[in-house]
């Protein structure tokens, strides 16, 4: 799958799925897109490796930060419900927006809170992006896609 693909489909789910409660989420979906295919090429057929899980390459504690969304109704306490949120790729966006608006700062001090801030703290985590310089080659494949589609707004 092309690039172009990778991220048109990221995106058209999370256009599809997140519907009349986008404007109450954080990152937008071309965000969305860039910080995935950044972290995993957007591999959606990635299950687990490690600690990290799905195509944003998520961890337990991420998830737990997020809020513990679930995929179709299963119980947060479920042994499953981690991994199989993480490999959705619905669940694992709606874990990066729950993560995203608990964390959200201006990591870079510029002054406002963008993409950029949320690809770091997706990376670095939401205690320690200040200041931080993404690591290779995310970075690099961030500020590819992020030329790609273009600039965003939060």
């Amino acid at each position: 799958m092309t690039t172009y693909a990778r991220i048109a489909v990221v995106v058209l789910l999370a256009c599809f799925t997140s519907g009349a409660i986008a404007q109450d989420l954080p990152v937008t979906q071309q965000c969305l897109g860039c910080i995935c295919e950044a972290i995993s090429s957007c591999n959606t057929t990635r299950t687990c490796s490690g600690d990290v899980c799905g195509p944003f390459r998520i961890t337990w504690a991420y998830w737990a930060d997020s809020g513990k969304p679930t995929v179709r109704g299963e119980s947060t306490e479920s042994n499953s419900a981690y991994s199989n949120c993480a490999v959705d790729t619905y669940c694992s966006a709606l874990s990066v927006q729950g993560y995203m608006s608990k964390f959200q700062q201006d990591c870079d001090g510029n002054g406002r809170i963008d993409c950029d801030d949320f690809a770091t703290i997706h990376k670095i985590g939401g205690y320690g992006c200040k200041g931080a310089i993404l690591p290779e080659p995310y970075g690099e494949r961030y500020r590819q896609c992020k030329n790609i589609v273009g600039q965003y707004k939060p």
